[in-house]
């Protein structure tokens, strides 16, 4: 048996530990909750009433058992590590340098940027205390979930929960903005909704069935699709070949480039029939439809209409722009103070899910409220320095037709309606109006 020197051996090892020690020095985050949590010295978190939370609309407090599930406390970073972060992903995207395309895993970024895990222990201690159910803090320390009840959140956060109904439609929202302890001040920014004044999906459904006229391609041409327009010629309908000309795509295929590879990840909160994607594929030829359903938490089920149009219409030409990709639809059941957009979002960010994050539903700025705001940005900011490409529809007409129900409700003056693609780091995309005369379209330019 051979034997290392000694003089050697000691080398090594504190070579080891000086390696170690640097990492450790590199990684480590100083503690920000330097005194004792005392729930009765607290700090009011303001701007986190939900605009349509009104008087008028108000019918009074919800019961003190009302389920409060899935709840996002949002974490908040220091200045030191927003600059570090802010950094990094300028130098991500910077050819010359040594960071470029350097991606971090979700654990590299919460042991960067996330609290320390002191920190975060006295803060799932201090939610414990006030009678929550903590799931794990996610990997990249941004958010930690928690449930419980609407007694145990005015308990904990000193706000009352009440029932507003708003053109006949319930909703919970609290009435008064958050106290926290002054001591966990440092690291949580808020919660990251208290109500169900749930983001819209874009698409606009016609109250009048339309038939199609549909014919099946042939001889190396795509299939044609019109709708009826008398008296004047029909509208036509543009297939994935259409775009695949109208964006200069063809290049790529022919370069044998189509998503091989690539995970989308698809933003949702209802099933959908997986067939509808499979007979869309079918219809135009685009061979297998890889797509799966990833159900975050307890299963919301298929909710039909506009809802389940807007999963079919995500998943489908996802992969009929990039046929050779995965595309996974992630679904959470929205709660009494949750979006499930929300919940899908951070289950796809901190599980690295997809190399692309693609989402389709809006809000109007004026109804974030301030913790909102911060939890968006700082998933964005955690999916770019994963490398995570995040898309987000904007600029629909359905976004308009929001904004201005939102105005009169509210009584807001805000300028615009958009949505959460205001936050940085995301990529916006904008509805485009394609002239027909000019681009000669009904599946003749493929």
């Amino acid at each position: 048996m051979s034997r290392i020197p000694k003089a050697l051996l000691g080398t090594t090892l504190l070579w080891a530990l000086a390696v170690c020690s640097a990492s450790a020095q590199q990684n480590f985050v100083p503690p920000r909750i330097l005194e004792a949590v005392d729930d009765s010295h607290l700090t009011l978190l303001k701007g986190n009433i939900h605009p349509l939370a009104r008087p008028q609309f108000d019918r009074g407090a919800a019961p003190a058992n009302l389920p409060m599930d899935r709840m996002l406390l949002v974490l908040r970073r220091s200045p030191q590590q927003e600059d570090a972060l802010r950094k990094l992903l300028d130098e991500q995207q910077d050819r010359s340098s040594t960071n470029y395309h350097k991606w971090l895993t979700p654990e590299q970024f919460g042991q960067q940027f996330g609290p320390a895990e002191g920190d975060i222990q006295i803060v799932i201690s201090w939610l414990s205390s006030h009678g929550f159910h903590v799931a794990p803090v996610t990997k990249g320390r941004t958010v930690i979930e928690f449930s419980g009840n609407a007694a145990q959140v005015r308990e904990a956060f000193h706000t009352d929960m009440h029932k507003y109904v708003v053109q006949g439609k319930e909703h919970w929202a609290n009435a008064n903005d958050l106290q926290i302890p002054v001591a966990l001040a440092p690291v949580v920014a808020g919660v990251h909704t208290l109500h169900n004044f749930l983001k819209k999906p874009p698409i606009q459904i016609s109250k009048q069935k339309i038939v199609a006229n549909f014919v099946p391609g042939q001889a190396g041409k795509p299939p044609q699709v019109t709708f009826p327009n008398p008296p004047n010629p029909p509208f036509h309908a543009l297939g994935p070949a259409d775009y695949a000309k109208i964006y200069n795509i063809n290049p790529a295929y022919q370069a044998g480039i189509n998503g091989g590879t690539t995970t989308i990840a698809v933003v949702g909160r209802t099933d959908i029939q997986i067939q509808d994607v499979k007979d869309f594929n079918k219809a135009f030829g685009l061979g297998f439809a890889n797509v799966q359903i990833i159900s975050n938490g307890p299963d919301p089920g298929d909710l039909g209409g506009g809802e389940e149009f807007e999963a079919v219409l995500d998943a489908t030409w996802s992969g009929a722009i990039a046929p050779g990709a995965a595309i996974d639809l992630v679904v959470s059941a929205s709660t009494n103070t949750t979006d499930g957009v929300d919940l899908s979002e951070v289950y796809i960010v901190d599980n690295n899910l997809g190399d692309v994050m693609t989402e389709s539903f809006g809000v109007c700025e004026a109804a974030l409220t301030s913790s909102e705001l911060t939890g968006i940005s700082t998933i964005a900011e955690q999916a770019a320095a994963q490398g995570i490409t995040y898309f987000v529809s904007s600029g629909d007409s359905g976004g308009r037709q929001h904004f201005r129900i939102f105005q009169r409700m509210s009584g807001t003056k805000a300028a615009q309606c958009l949505n959460v693609a205001l936050r940085t780091r995301i990529l916006r995309r904008a509805g485009e109006e394609l002239v027909h005369s000019s681009l000669n379209l009904h599946g003749s330019l493929a």
